[in-house]
């Protein structure tokens, strides 16, 4: 919505993607210090991997598109 061109679009997904990696390293590191239990951990991990990919799918689908 607040893209002003497909090409800025990927650029912000691609900041979130970036984002969403990050937020994976740092529930790990939370795992690690036993900060964060193993059910919780799992819990956020999958609904991060699950962005994860929603992201990816969203950039490649909007990159075949500008290249038509």
């Amino acid at each position: 919505e607040f893209a002003q061109s497909d090409a800025d679009f990927v650029h912000k997904m691609s900041i979130s993607l970036k984002e969403a990696n990050e937020t994976i390293y740092w529930l790990d590191l939370l795992k690690d210090t036993d900060y964060l239990g193993k059910e919780e951990y799992k819990k956020q991990v999958h609904n991060a991997k699950e962005l994860l990919r929603m992201l990816i799918s969203t950039i490649n689908t909007m990159k075949k598109k500008n290249k038509k």
